[in-house]
Order: C-alpha cells, then sequence, then structure tokens
C-alpha cells in the first residue's frame, strides 16, 4: 500500500491517535465519508448533465439530416 510497511502505518495511526485523540476520530471519518458522497453525487450529477446534452445534440443532428434529405 503506497510503498508502506507495517511500521510505518503502525507509526502514522499511533501519531494520528495521538494527535486527534480516540474521541475525533469517528467524527472525521463521518465528516470524510460525507464529503465523499457528495463529491460522487455532484460528478455523477455533471456526467448525467453531460450524456443528457449530448443525446439532445445527437436527436437534434439526427433530425437535421433528416430533413436536409
Amino acid at each position: 500500500m503506497f510503498g508502506m510497511g507495517g511500521s510505518e502505518l503502525f507509526l502514522i495511526i499511533f501519531v494520528f491517535l495521538m494527535f486527534f485523540g480516540s474521541n475525533k476520530i469517528p467524527e472525521i471519518a463521518k465528516g470524510l465519508g460525507s464529503g465523499m458522497r457528495q463529491f460522487r453525487d455532484a460528478a455523477n450529477g455533471i456526467k448525467d448533465e453531460i450524456e443528457k446534452e449530448a443525446e439532445t445534440i445527437k436527436k437534434n443532428t439526427d433530425i437535421n439530416k433528416e430533413l436536409n434529405s
């Protein structure tokens, strides 16, 4: 995992615990999860909008081809 061994990972977790304390870690994890969910939802919303617009452009192009034929 990212070129880290067990001892490095243990040291990072230990420092994290010492810095934030065991009571704050669930709150931090909940906030990170919520932020990731919001980011994913926003990204999916943008993707859906782009796909809708592409479909609209395709339909308009098909209609124009039929009218010009």
